[in-house]
């Protein structure tokens, strides 16, 4: 697998107070599940706001990664998507997977899957022509090469067991048709305000997908900041991209071998 490096922030501090809360988590009987949904609970209950689209530099960010995807699966002759199967996992409330309709997918070959049960109710009340499953991708209760294409989209970093990680990895692969895709967009920096957040370097990818192929380019004007710009975002967020230190994730298509 051909991936580009890119230099990433050490932020030891920040992953020893990880360790030292995945040891609390175990002491207390929590599965890696079960501590997820607890991290999202409390994320939405301090910062639930922190993504609103009102703000400039949120619109900025989205838009960027959708011209980014728009142009990964043109690049790779999966536009329009038409008849292909596309599965999201971590789908969320539904708009990523909803907004590939644009890239010419049918709703009725969408599918998502969210380990929090209110998340997937949510997606289905406002996008009730598109399947949403409660599932823990560890165990997808799909055939072996369904999808043509799997959207991996800011989940990977909230997975902090290794063992999870490597299952749901593996998952996302047996699901995937020969010559079909996973969609990859996650950050490669450790957060120094959210300890159930955790960096998936170039190397960790390379780690949990050996068998696919394909490169990873860095995006995304570090989210804090780009949230300060307001009137200015038009002008700068565009400059301070250039900065490649100042792009927090990384983004790209990586291929299953047709012989797979």
């Amino acid at each position: 697998m051909r991936l580009r490096t890119h230099a990433v922030a050490a932020g030891s501090g920040v992953r020893l107070l990880t360790l030292r809360s995945r040891v609390r988590d175990r002491r207390r009987g929590l599965n890696e599940a079960d501590r997820i949904a607890r991290a999202y609970q409390d994320l939405e209950g301090r910062a639930g706001g922190r993504w609103d689209l009102a703000n400039r530099g949120n619109q900025a960010i989205l838009a960027e990664r959708r011209k980014f995807t728009r142009r990964l699966l043109a690049d790779a002759g999966f536009l329009p998507l038409g008849a292909r199967r596309v599965l999201e996992v971590g789908s969320g409330l539904g708009a990523e997977l909803a907004w590939l309709r644009e890239l010419g997918a049918a709703s009725s070959n969408l599918v998502g899957v969210d380990l929090l049960a209110d998340r997937v109710e949510a997606a289905r009340r406002t996008f009730p022509e598109i399947e949403f499953r409660q599932a823990n991708a560890e165990h997808l209760d799909f055939a072996a090469a369904e999808f043509d294409l799997v959207l991996a989209i800011t989940i990977f970093s909230s997975i902090l067991d290794p063992r999870m990680a490597a299952g749901v990895a593996r998952e996302m692969v047996r699901v995937l048709k020969p010559g079909g895709a996973l969609l990859w967009y996650d950050v490669r920096y450790d957060s120094v305000s959210n300890r159930n957040v955790r960096a998936v370097t170039a190397a960790r990818v390379r780690g949990l997908f050996p068998s696919l192929q394909g490169e990873l380019a860095s995006v995304t004007l570090l989210p804090p900041l780009a949230r300060r710009l307001g009137a200015l975002t038009g002008g700068v967020y565009p400059v301070l991209s250039w900065f490649r230190p100042l792009r927090s994730h990384l983004i790209g298509l990586l291929r299953q071998p047709e012989g797979a």
